[in-house]
């Protein structure tokens, strides 16, 4: 049985400084299938954050990259045809060969087929479902709540993590809101996928799905309240970020991660 929610609550801080060390300490390979406008990006903070990347999405070559991942990132922000293909054989390789992937459905909410497409990829078991508020109602035929998010992640046994002002985690049963992150990360391309592909990372070395999206979730937020205080502008935040990753430590992210 779960721990009961006062204590996952209160444990999120020194979750994520435990699983940061880990992660450090394994770079763990995560295989990112991505849109194009984030693909540097979310390489940059994974490698900043301790994890190694790959990025290929050809066809003739994905189901080897995969198979040797320690996680897949998959992120419908670019729904071409190459990727759609390249996702159904990620996805297969990743559930014959026990490799965890996390879902980013980027902009389910603007286009049937894509959101279509979306529902059809939770059926096939990602641990972690990391979306924004839109996201979620178009999937869920629901408003974005507390319960609401609880009662989708129940019924379909996923963890989400609902990113906001206020970031909430949920498998249906425990319930983390995290309350770091600064205005400047809605300015930057590319920080929500930066932030699925940190989720998988942290998955890779956690088989805990709840603690390791928690934990990621935690560490780009504190990352980003870091950034914004060096920073002058998107701009200057979108490097700082990646600097605030690669300096932040576990004693750092106990201080200041706000758990509620």
């Amino acid at each position: 049985m779960h721990e009961s929610l006062a204590i996952s609550r209160d444990d999120v801080p020194q979750i994520a400084a435990a699983l940061l060390e880990r992660l450090r300490a394994r770079s763990p390979r995560v295989h990112c299938i991505t849109n194009a406008v984030a693909q540097n990006f979310t390489a940059n903070a994974l490698l900043a954050a301790g994890a190694v990347p790959s990025m290929t999405v050809a066809p003739e070559e994905i189901a080897a990259f995969v198979a040797r991942a320690d996680a897949l990132l998959v992120n419908l922000g670019t729904f071409d045809r190459e990727r759609r293909e390249a996702t159904e054989i990620a996805v297969e390789t990743a559930r014959q060969g026990n490799v965890a992937w996390v879902l980013d459905p980027v902009f389910v909410d603007r286009a049937p087929p894509r959101a279509a497409f979306a529902r059809a990829l939770i059926d096939r078991a990602p641990k972690v479902v990391r979306l924004n508020h839109a996201e979620f109602s178009a999937l869920a035929g629901a408003a974005p709540t507390r319960d609401a998010a609880v009662a989708y992640a129940r019924a379909k046994k996923v963890v989400l993590g609902l990113s906001g002002e206020i970031d909430l985690v949920t498998d249906g049963e425990r319930v983390a809101a995290i309350a770091n992150g600064h205005p400047l990360m809605a300015k930057v391309t590319a920080m929500g996928c930066a932030a699925s592909a940190l989720v998988a990372a942290f998955l890779a070395v956690e088989a805990d799905a709840w603690r390791a999206t928690a934990a990621a979730l935690a560490m780009i937020g504190v990352a980003g309240e870091l950034a914004a205080a060096k920073a002058e502008g998107p701009g200057s935040f979108a490097v700082a970020i990646v600097d605030a990753l690669h300096n932040l430590d576990g004693p750092t992210l106990i201080a200041r991660a706000r758990v509620n």
